[in-house]
């Protein structure tokens, strides 16, 4: 019986070593004998493998049909996208440069990302592990005595010697533990497709932060920049104002001038000095940025004056097609569309039979000197097949919800795009807008200072009244205000054409 296995019962086993124990000469009969040949064994592996590799059941992800326009409503400057540039290349304000390079190495939301997609990796590999045989080492040591008022001591009482029997006994066991699903519907291949799109969402999810962490600390930037230039152009006033209640005051010394320009220029230049606002807004800009960095809120490094930054001449946009390449936030609707609808094949191949193979090849022995012996060696392998029959709707509700799930998914990647477009049009406009009222301020700046000049050359020769000198004051301040503003909302809206054509995410 050199080809063929004797499979014992756990009661003949049992019966078996406490005849031998007494020396009796009875024989064991076998309640199950599995003869296989081992060409046949191979044979059977072989099938099982090639029908572990049957098609999935589910529907194959299709990217959906989007409607894509076929151009920018605001044109964009020049050829190609200004996407394709690095962000160290954007920006030629070597402060600047560096503080993104900080933010980059010390945010705490992209750092949260990173870990994000780390764990994400780890699930996949979690998950993807279903799909190979699980082996597992064990190994035991029982001693257990035995009721003599039971079986098989209540059966073996008219045997010669039975009364030497010992009731307690030890019994050592080791041995390798065997488990493999048959993946015959791709159940499992299902789950690792969509833990797999599950981690390039995540990833892609990185770089919208990586995008979005640029594009605030360089806007915090010129918000600061700028918040500098309104406190400089208090400092002016402040200075203007104070010479003007110093030429008021000697005017009035000799008898040229009322008391009551004297009084209206004290109360412009009280007006003037509280400027406390400008730096509340300044402190918090400093600490908003600095939270950007990862770091404690502190003040932060200038380089650049605001007027003396320099961007891109040209903004170009690309085709609008290219977006949902580029854009990291649409590519990350699609993995997770792409997800869901791996999920639904997972819940359609529920409701088929699941079929696993089980083994076990170890050593048994009741002495721990025999336990390495040919004789002690044991095995069982046979396969299980597990049939769906009655859950009370559970694997229907399942299927149902990854479909709504799905479906769910589908309309965040539209409207995904639609967003995308959107916030690229509105970029292009704040753009070209910006850059003209930019223009526009510019000359505003310089005729209102034109007529400062006029109206303190009218005002010292007697032609003319301290109110349109204080008038032609309040219109420089607020024309020069409004200036930089402008400027910064034109260097802003350079950032925001960049970020929202999926710019950034490139690592240097």
């Amino acid at each position: 019986m050199s080809d063929a296995m004797t499979h014992y019962t756990p009661w003949a086993v049992f019966a078996s070593v406490f005849v031998n124990q007494a020396g009796l000469p009875v024989p064991v009969v076998p309640s199950l004998v599995i003869a296989t040949r081992s060409g046949r064994t191979l044979t059977a592996l072989v099938i099982a493998l090639a029908l572990a590799g049957c098609a999935s059941v589910g529907p194959d992800y299709k990217r959906p049909a989007v409607s894509v326009p076929q151009e920018w409503r605001t044109t964009g400057e020049g050829v190609g996208s200004m996407a394709d540039l690095e962000w160290w290349q954007l920006f030629q304000d070597p402060v600047l440069r560096d503080l993104i390079a900080t933010a980059l190495e010390e945010n705490r939301d992209l750092r949260l990302a990173v870990a994000r997609v780390a764990e994400a990796r780890a699930q996949l590999a979690v998950t993807r592990a279903a799909q190979f045989p699980q082996v597992d080492a064990q190994g035991s040591y029982t001693n257990q005595r035995f009721s003599q008022k039971s079986f098989p001591f209540t059966a073996l009482r008219s045997f010669p010697g039975a009364s030497g029997l010992d009731v307690q006994q030890d019994f050592y066991r080791t041995g390798l533990e065997l488990s493999f699903e048959l993946d015959l519907w791709g159940r499992l291949r299902r789950a690792t497709e969509g833990a797999r799109a599950d981690l390039l969402a995540s990833a892609e999810n990185t770089r919208t932060v990586l995008t979005t962490l640029i594009s605030d600390v360089a806007q915090s930037y010129f918000d600061l920049l700028e918040l500098d230039r309104e406190a400089d152009v208090d400092r002016q006033t402040l200075a203007s104002r104070q010479a003007s209640l110093e030429l008021v005051r000697r005017r009035f010394d000799e008898g040229l001038t009322s008391e009551l320009d004297v009084r209206r220029a004290e109360q412009e230049l009280a007006a003037a000095a509280a400027v406390p606002d400008v730096k509340r807004r300044i402190a918090q800009t400093e600490n908003r940025l600095s939270i950007l960095l990862g770091h404690n809120p502190g003040p932060i490094q200038r380089g650049t004056a605001l007027d003396a930054q320099r961007m891109p001449p040209q903004v170009p946009a690309g085709l609008p097609s290219t977006l949902l390449e580029r854009r990291p936030d649409v590519r990350e609707t699609e993995q997770k569309l792409i997800s869901a609808n791996a999920h639904i094949g997972e819940a359609k191949a529920a409701f088929f039979p699941r079929i696993s193979l089980t083994g076990m090849f170890g050593l048994e022995s009741a002495s721990l000197s025999e336990l390495f012996t040919g004789p002690a060696h044991v095995w069982q392998v046979g396969p299980t097949v597990t049939f769906p029959v009655f859950h009370g709707g559970q694997l229907r509700g399942n299927l149902r919800a990854a479909e709504a799930r799905q479906h769910q998914a589908l309309i965040q990647y539209q409207q995904t795009i639609q967003q995308a477009f959107r916030e690229v049009d509105d970029a292009l406009v704040f753009r070209a807008k910006a850059s003209d009222i930019r223009t526009q301020q510019e000359a505003r700046v310089q005729a209102a200072q034109r007529a400062l000049d006029i109206a303190n050359l009218r005002y010292i020769s007697g032609l003319g009244t301290y109110l349109d000198v204080l008038d032609a004051q309040r219109q420089l301040f607020s024309a020069q205000v409004d200036l930089a503003r402008t400027t910064r909302d034109h260097l802003t809206a350079v950032v925001q054409v960049y970020k929202a054509l999926g710019g950034g995410w490139e690592m240097q």
